[in-house]
């Protein structure tokens, strides 16, 4: 079951995860949302992390939490 999440305007945006090779070669996992299910969709936030919703305009993003 994938990961969804609703923001204050009733927009329902789907989890997803994939490894991209920044510019020094090191790989790095990145987590966006998207408003359809890809096949990186996956099932849960990762341990340690929240989702955060930018009050100005919903958008959602994946953040470290706070300790």
């Amino acid at each position: 079951m994938a990961y969804t999440h609703t923001n204050s305007k009733g927009v329902t945006y789907y989890l997803n995860s994939k490894e991209v090779t920044l510019r020094g070669g090191k790989v790095q996992r990145i987590y966006y949302f998207s408003k359809d299910e890809r096949p990186e969709t996956i099932d849960a936030v990762p341990e340690g992390m929240v989702v955060n919703e930018n009050p100005r305009n919903g958008f959602l993003t994946v953040k470290r939490e706070a300790k």
